[in-house]
């Protein structure tokens, strides 16, 4: 009972979080994602045709609409969380009776609430650019929910990690963001000399946005079997590398 009113407690401070600055957290991906599909979309993939049966403009969707999940459910955790060690509350929370297991639940959860929230804002706009049709509704939705899990596990390991506000942008600025683009949201690894289809493999992120793409196209580069497992796989390995961080106190208890 007291842990389910802990985990309710942090998901919801974390909604009222980012819904208060919405402003900050879900106007900007609206207006970003909009300038894609008028400059990638309408002005440049006129110019490029069709790719596997779908106009440019409908290829590029899912990845674009990925791409705002991941940002924010990253982007979510990793502020808050060092929001928490920054303004020292964070002992409060440590030394409350939490299991250490409902206080990462709570914060991805938010995380989580955050892209799913951002996604949902994203893929109205899209629907102002393209007649968007779901081609596997259970697909495109486990797809969203394992990726902003994954991604706001990852924003949690990064906030632990933190001294200062500029280490909470090193990762999104020189890992994520180069994953995510060169993670096939413009592309298909088809498309790409064998040696660059081969290094593409590596991008955790391809899997993911292969396997939404199929969701809501019904196309997809790799196999659906092995996209899911590799989202499992990494979702796993973070989870159990976060807790084991919490349990060792590293960057909390210094």
């Amino acid at each position: 009972m007291t842990g389910s009113i802990a985990f309710r407690t942090i998901l919801m401070k974390e909604i009222r979080r980012f819904l208060r600055i919405w402003i900050q957290t879900i106007l900007p991906p609206m207006i970003t994602t909009a300038l894609y599909f008028i400059i990638f979309g309408q002005l440049i993939g006129s110019q490029i045709g069709a790719i596997a049966g779908h106009s440019y403009m409908d290829y590029i969707v899912p990845g674009l609409i990925l791409m705002a999940v991941i940002t924010n459910a990253y982007g979510n955790v990793v502020s808050s969380f060092y929001g928490a060690k920054f303004s020292h509350y964070v002992e409060e929370l440590l030394i409350a009776p939490v299991p250490n297991s409902l206080i990462l639940a709570g914060y991805v959860a938010g995380g989580l609430a955050r892209g799913l929230t951002v996604g949902a804002v994203v893929t109205l706009v899209a629907l102002l650019f393209t007649d968007l049709q779901v081609h596997n509704l259970a697909v495109a939705l486990s797809v969203v929910v394992l990726t902003a899990v994954l991604f706001s596990l990852g924003g949690f390991i990064n906030a632990i990690y933190a001294k200062s506000f500029d280490d909470i942008s090193l990762i999104p600025t020189f890992v994520l963001t180069p994953l995510t683009y060169l993670g096939g949201i413009f592309y298909s690894i088809d498309m790409l000399p064998p040696f660059w289809r081969e290094v593409s493999l590596l991008n955790p992120i391809l899997y993911m946005i292969n396997a939404f793409r199929y969701g809501l196209l019904g196309v997809t580069d790799i196999p659906l079997g092995t996209a899911f497992g590799v989202t499992l796989l990494f979702i796993l390995a973070l989870a159990a590398y976060a807790l084991f961080l919490l349990h060792r106190g590293v960057g909390l208890k210094n």
